[in-house]
């Protein structure tokens, strides 16, 4: 079938890719979907508040760091919980004992089923690679590493800059620009020749907020409309349209 072409993108401007990881490189936003749907489905349910829904996962939850994400859920149901530590137990009735129970049903999904890349993604990596264009990983998610890993793609990246490594340094996660930041920084590329693509608003905000020279937003059931509001300049729904 002919592929369209989406956008007439220049890409003699741009010297580096600050890619997202959950949505955008590979389809883990569908297990981290699942797993919150778990978890607060039933959590919900139990104290008799406004059940869950899939688009409390876009409007809470997709792309922000975890604990602030149950943080922000919680919010919205008039749910109060102390924050705890990311130490907690899984049963633990704190923000971080919630986040790190949908954790654990995460990484035994991943464990079980595995993950592998979208197709479209691999042939935009490969276009860059083509053309000498940088690559990085900037996801609020601390498990970013071991998805990256277990797809077989983590080598294709030689700067990560992670859940973890935004805990490690104190930087503020999405919707703040700061990791983008930190990343098009241990690139060596100026911002403005940088492309951010994302796949959730929290960061389309971030990627808008940062002074890059283009902001991706990658429809995966966000919503073209919502990803524009954000501040996406160009939206596809597969990355390798942009070839």
């Amino acid at each position: 079938m002919r592929r369209i072409r989406v956008t007439s993108v220049i890409w003699d401007n741009f010297r580096a890719a600050l890619l997202d990881l959950d949505g955008v490189i590979t389809p883990t936003a569908d297990v981290h979907m699942a797993a919150w749907a778990h978890l607060f489905t039933a959590y919900l349910a139990e104290r008799g508040v406004r059940a869950y829904t899939d688009s409390d996962y876009f409007d809470y939850l997709d792309g922000k760091p975890r604990y602030a994400g149950v943080q922000t859920l919680l919010a919205s149901r008039g749910i109060e919980l102390p924050y705890g530590d990311p130490a907690d137990a899984p049963t633990a009735e704190t923000v971080c004992g919630l986040g790190n129970r949908k954790d654990a049903v995460f990484n035994e999904t991943l464990a079980g089923e595995g993950i592998k890349a979208y197709p479209g993604s691999l042939r935009l990596l490969d276009f860059f690679d083509e053309r000498g264009i940088v690559k990085a990983v900037v996801s609020s998610s601390k498990n970013a590493r071991g998805v990256l890993t277990a797809a077989g793609i983590i080598d294709r990246f030689p700067v990560i800059v992670d859940g973890l490594v935004a805990a490690e340094r104190g930087i503020a996660g999405k919707p703040a620009p700061d990791m983008f930041w930190l990343a098009a920084d241990q690139l060596g590329v100026p911002r403005e020749q940088s492309v951010v693509f994302e796949d959730a608003l929290s960061g389309v905000r971030a990627g808008a907020a940062g002074g890059f020279g283009l902001v991706v937003g990658v429809d995966r059931g966000t919503g073209a409309d919502r990803l524009r509001e954000a501040g996406a300049e160009v939206v596809v729904t597969d990355l390798d349209q942009l070839i």
